[in-house]
C-alpha cells in the first residue's frame, strides 16, 4: 500500500487532469466530512473549510434534492435524522483531533448575513488575498457540475434560510429525531 504522501501526490496528479492550470480546486462532495482524516493525511496543507448550517435546514434541502441513488438515504426523514445526527458526532471529532489552523468553520447564516465578511475571513485562513470578484461568485463562467449549479448563477439570497418552516407540519418527525438526538 504506497504511504499517505504518494497517495496525496497521486490525487494531486488526478486533480490536475481534471483541472489543468488550477492553482486550487473545491471538492463539495457531501461525503467528505467522513474521510476527513484521511484527507488531511494525504494532503496535510489541504484547507478544510466546513459551512454548517442549520440542521433542519440541510436535512429539508438534502431531502428535496434528487441526489439519484447515489444518496439514497436523503429520501426517507427517519434515515436523513440518523446520517445527520452520525455527521454531527463525525465533526465533533474531527474538531478534537484535527489541527485547528487546518479547518475553517462558518455557519451558512452568517455568511447570508454578512458575505464580505465571511469571504474576507475564508480568504485570510486559505493565505488568499482579497479579491472583489469573490462578492460577484454568480457572474464566474466556469463550469459547475454540482446539485447547486444553478442557485451559484444567482447573487446570494437569504430566502433558503428558515425555508424548512413552510413545511414544518410535514417536517415535524424529522425535528423529532433531531431533537431527540440533541438532548
Amino acid at each position: 500500500m504506497p504511504e499517505f504522501g504518494a497517495l496525496g501526490e497521486i490525487h494531486v496528479r488526478r486533480l490536475a487532469a481534471l483541472a489543468p492550470g488550477a492553482t486550487r480546486v473545491v471538492d463539495k462532495n457531501l461525503g467528505n466530512y467522513r474521510r476527513l482524516g484521511l484527507i488531511h493525511l494525504i494532503l496535510p496543507q489541504a484547507t478544510i473549510i466546513h459551512i454548517r448550517r442549520e440542521p433542519m435546514d440541510t436535512c429539508f434541502s438534502c431531502f428535496e434534492n434528487d441526489f439519484g441513488d447515489h444518496l439514497a438515504f436523503s429520501y426517507d426523514l427517519g434515515e436523513l435524522a440518523r446520517r445527520y445526527m452520525l455527521y454531527r458526532e463525525m465533526m465533533a471529532h474531527w474538531r478534537q483531533v484535527l489541527p485547528q489552523e487546518r479547518m475553517l468553520e462558518i455557519d451558512y447564516e452568517t455568511i447570508v448575513g454578512d458575505l464580505e465578511g465571511s469571504v474576507r475571513r475564508l480568504l485570510a485562513h486559505c493565505g488568499l488575498p482579497w479579491d472583489e470578484r469573490c462578492l460577484n461568485f454568480h457572474a464566474t463562467s466556469r463550469p459547475v457540475f454540482t446539485q447547486s449549479q444553478a442557485q451559484v448563477r444567482r447573487p446570494l439570497y437569504a430566502s433558503s434560510v428558515g425555508r424548512w418552516r413552510r413545511f414544518e407540519r410535514q417536517l415535524a418527525p424529522l425535528a423529532a429525531l433531531l431533537q431527540e438526538s440533541a438532548g
